[in-house]
């Protein structure tokens, strides 16, 4: 079933976006495309995290993170942050600390900095619903979705 249902949600387009947090050995962040918004009012957002993600361990316990919106053109950002064992902060990567210490990637376009507000174990998954308490954008003409295993946009 694990894989029918896999197989089944690939025909499911979703944003890619990135989210990001401070841990007490540096910053950390994953590529993730379960996110949605949860509510205006209050306004919640829910970030879905698997609890074997290596980011698992500081979103466990992280007051603040922040979730990026990528646009079509930063395939090889999310791949980056997608990628286990490397060093997704290097020299590669345009980012600085806000002044709480949450990694605010410089190039996305959408960045939604949020309290958490809950965490809520749904099977291996975890729903880390967040507070936005900050949120910059630029014109985001064509995100970046996932659909059928690869990166399309619509624009």
């Amino acid at each position: 079933m694990k894989e029918q249902l896999r197989t089944a949600l690939r025909h499911h387009a979703q944003a890619v976006t990135i989210v990001t947090a401070q841990g007490s050995a540096g910053p950390v962040g994953t590529t993730v495309s379960s996110f949605t918004s949860a509510s205006f009012e209050p306004p919640l957002v829910v970030v879905w995290i698997g609890e074997g993600a290596s980011v698992w361990p500081v979103l466990r316990t992280a007051p603040l993170f922040a979730v990026h919106l990528l646009d079509a053109s930063q395939t090889g950002l999310a791949d980056l942050f997608a990628t286990k064992g490397v060093d997704r902060f290097g020299a590669g990567t345009r980012w600085r600390a806000d002044d709480d210490g949450v990694p605010w990637l410089l190039d996305a376009p959408v960045r939604l900095r949020c309290r958490t507000s809950r965490r809520i174990v749904v099977g291996d998954h975890v729903a880390l619903v967040g507070e936005p308490l900050g949120i910059t954008h630029s014109d985001l003409a064509a995100p970046l979705v996932r659909h059928q295993g690869r990166y399309t946009s619509v624009a």
